[in-house]
């Protein structure tokens, strides 16, 4: 069940990005180094279907970012921290993948800096359950859609409200709760399809990831070929 509350305060939201920086340059392999599961199988997908040029967004320490560009994706990654930019820039440069992988520093409430329709494909590992409002959430899905050419993929992960951390912690207004200093939106499948604007949803799976286990939905959409 949804649980609804008044918004959350702006400041508390805000303060996310000093958290996110403070942890990325902390710890520099926060995640580890090897891709994740989402990103081994979003890329076979994309291969698949011969999408090549690729937006990833929320990149963090920049894990799967590293994996894409060594698949020979073009990569664009977005992330809002700029210590994991740096990170992201640093791994790229050390790795010889400057001609494939395209680091932005950019804060995805806003609208994205790219023009309509020019990827294959976009991907986020748990971008979507930051700490995004509903109405911050439609606008990245609208924006999302758009800058994917028609027939593009759109592949997302989040945790769900089955999760052991769901209604744990501090409530920061909607589903959204902060647990050891981080906030996570949770999303159930109703949010999903709230947000799937303009696109066909494919497919939403559940698996597990990490120690707790964390559990999340895989999300599959595909942009509407009119749209």
């Amino acid at each position: 069940m949804t649980i609804e509350s008044s918004p959350p305060a702006k400041e508390v939201l805000e303060a996310q990005r000093v958290h996110w920086d403070v942890n990325f340059s902390r710890k520099p392999e926060m995640f580890g180094g090897d891709a994740s599961a989402p990103a081994l199988e979003a890329a076979n997908l994309f291969r698949h279907e011969g999408k090549t040029n690729l937006l990833e967004l929320g990149g963090g320490q920049g894990r799967d970012t590293l994996y894409f560009g060594r698949e020979d994706f073009q990569v664009t990654v977005v992330d809002y921290s700029q210590a994991g930019v740096e990170a992201i820039t640093a791994k790229v440069e050390a790795a010889g993948l400057r001609e494939r992988i395209t680091p932005v520093r950019h804060d995805v409430r806003e609208p994205l800096p790219f023009e309509t329709g020019v990827f294959d494909c976009c991907y986020s590992h748990m971008l979507f359950c930051m700490a995004l409002t509903m109405p911050q959430l439609e606008r990245l899905s609208d924006e999302t859609c758009r800058v994917l050419k028609p027939g593009g993929l759109h592949v997302y992960t989040v945790r769900h409200t089955g999760d052991a951390h769901y209604g744990k912690g501090i409530h920061r207004g909607e589903d959204m709760y902060e647990v050891g200093g981080f906030i996570v939106h949770f999303f159930s499948a109703e949010k999903v399809r709230q947000l799937a604007r303009g696109c066909e949803i494919v497919s939403i799976g559940e698996f597990e990831e990490g120690g707790l286990p964390r559990k999340l939905l895989r999300v599959t959409m595909r942009k509407n070929v009119r749209a």
